[in-house]
């Protein structure tokens, strides 16, 4: 077990590069959370902050309880609560982004922050909890899922209805939306149209949900939109690849997505059920591949267990859920041939597409519902209490060093 690793490594900003895997031993500084479960995690500087839907948080050591309403912060380097930052944030926590000066973005499905209006989107401020004045982004209708801030502007993921439907671009210090993005999913396969994740490159807005349509153009369950200009526009690239239904539960299944560090590819991660195709599935997907029906570079199957984050460092493929298998294309809910155990948590090769030889473990549980890579190393958020073999509740960080 790791105590700690040096202050310099770990003091962390955007995601950056890992040139190797990370450890499969957790350091041993992070806090636990308790009960509940974790949605959703952003660092900000030296600060890590953590959303989700519970009420109590300790210390590392476990000698100190307090009460955190769905969202706490903690500081990377020593693992210390905040005691300042105890927001109270009315109804679960799904989305953060690491705001400028201090703040963070929270989304979630809440009707206030510290019992002032705040419906669904806040932005507040590290040092005290509190929400920063002057930022307004009226959403209406329905929850915000997923966040990314790239400078000035903020994106906006999840089921409202209002400034515009499930998926928005705002001003990142007014909440105003932004007249040059204008691209509405469309014709979901649920009831509702629903964003489950969405990640930004320098140039792309990768999103994924319910929908089968972004802006008009047929984009079964994903889309790349081009965020180079003033104007966003829908990109020149869809796939057919999940387009395929998978269980009569799961009409829509594609549920996490994230962008190599360079923007060159994406990886995505799907849930569905045993019944091949795409479902339970990561995939790895080039940017700037162009055309209609674009196949992925590799895909590896667990077999028929879901996967609901993926983090890509350029060193790895980090994949969680509830999976026990990597490299199970033939398994059904079942070990096939060639099928290696990853219980919770695994790592691919980003070119091969392969199992890496990195196994930590973790209680299954529902799943991994959070990634955040940073300079230091890679931070997990979950509903259970053991990770790499070792008691960390529901937050635990494998370090680079």
């Amino acid at each position: 077990m790791l105590a700690r690793v040096a202050l310099a490594a770990i003091i962390a900003a955007a995601p950056v590069a890992h040139s190797r895997v990370v450890s499969a031993d957790p350091i041993d500084s992070t806090p636990h959370v308790l009960d509940g479960i974790v949605n959703a995690i952003a660092v900000v500087g030296r600060t890590v902050v953590v959303g989700g839907a519970f009420t109590e948080v300790s210390d590392a050591a476990r000698r100190t309880v307090l009460h955190r309403d769905n969202l706490f912060a903690f500081d990377l380097p020593t693992g210390r609560i905040l005691p300042d930052f105890a927001p109270s944030v009315a109804g679960p926590v799904y989305g953060l982004a690491a705001g400028e000066r201090g703040t963070v973005y929270v989304g979630g499905e809440f009707h206030g922050v510290n019992n002032q209006r705040s419906r669904a989107l806040a932005k507040v401020s590290l040092s005290d909890g509190s929400l920063v004045p002057g930022f307004a982004p009226r959403i209406t209708g329905g929850a915000v899922t997923a966040l990314a801030r790239q400078g000035g502007k903020l994106y906006v993921g999840g089921d409202f209805i209002g400034p515009r439907e499930a998926l928005a671009r705002l001003d990142a210090t007014t909440g105003a939306p932004d007249p040059g993005f204008d691209i509405t999913p469309g014709e979901p396969l649920t009831s509702k149209v629903k964003i489950y994740a969405l990640a930004v490159s320098r140039d792309r807005l990768a999103v994924d949900g319910t929908f089968t349509t972004l802006g008009g153009h047929s984009r079964p369950q994903v889309g790349l939109i081009d965020i180079s200009g003033p104007t966003a526009r829908v990109a020149p690239w869809r796939t057919e690849a999940y387009a395929r239904r998978c269980a009569s539960a799961f009409p829509s299944y594609v549920r996490g997505l994230d962008f190599a560090p360079d923007g060159s590819y994406f990886a995505v991660v799907t849930t569905g059920g045993a019944r091949g195709g795409m479902c339970d599935t990561a995939a790895r997907f080039e940017t700037y591949a162009k055309g209609a029906r674009i196949r992925p570079t590799w895909v590896n199957s667990t077999g028929g267990d879901s996967l609901y984050s993926v983090a890509v460092t350029g060193a790895a493929v980090y994949v969680g859920g509830h999976q026990r298998w990597l490299d199970n294309p033939q398994g059904r809910d079942s070990a096939g041939p060639g099928a290696v155990s990853r219980p919770g948590i695994g790592a691919i090769h980003p070119r091969t597409g392969k199992a890496l030889s990195w196994n930590p473990t973790r209680e299954r549980g529902i799943g991994v519902k959070a990634f955040s890579a940073h300079a230091g190393g890679l931070l997990v958020g979950s509903d259970t209490t053991s990770l790499g073999r070792e008691y960390h509740a529901r937050i635990g960080m494998f370090p680079l060093a």
